[in-house]
């Protein structure tokens, strides 16, 4: 049963993306609204991870069985394809590196950040505790037992 209950919040927050690509004017995917309206859920509280989380990894499971119609209308379609092969496996190719370095280049970013507020944090902590310590009079550096 609990499946079913998990499925039904996953099918309910779909249809709801759906409806949001019926409506609104954006050229953007209803898979795309479903997805955003799932985070917003779960980031608010709203929804709790505990229940969706097992019909969510059921289908993260199963979701190589899911390529395989794809996969062979591709194989079906190989001759129509044929004149394009090359420069799609170009475009590719190619776009899969952009996306590997600008993902990289994004995380150094990241990081670098992170980095910096935590140096940042550190120092401003540690220069609290220097004030409180001058102020008490206890300063371990100078015998203060």
């Amino acid at each position: 049963m609990k499946y079913v209950k998990e499925s039904a919040i996953l099918f309910g927050i779909t249809l709801v993306g759906e409806l949001m690509n019926l409506l609104l004017p954006l050229p953007v995917p209803a898979g795309v609204y479903g997805l955003l309206l799932l985070l917003v859920l779960l980031c608010s509280g709203i929804l709790k991870l505990d229940q969706v989380e097992a019909t969510g990894n059921f289908l993260l499971e199963i979701m190589p069985i899911l390529f395989i119609p794809a996969a062979v209308g591709l194989m079906e379609s190989v001759d129509a394809m044929r004149a394009i092969l090359v420069p799609m496996l170009v475009v590719c190719t190619v776009s899969t590196i952009i996306v590997m370095i600008t993902t990289g280049k994004v995380t150094e970013l990241i990081l670098a950040f992170g980095e910096k507020e935590v140096r940042e944090y550190d120092e401003h902590h540690k220069k609290d505790k220097n004030n409180s310590n001058r102020s008490t009079g206890t300063n371990k550096n100078k015998g203060g037992r």
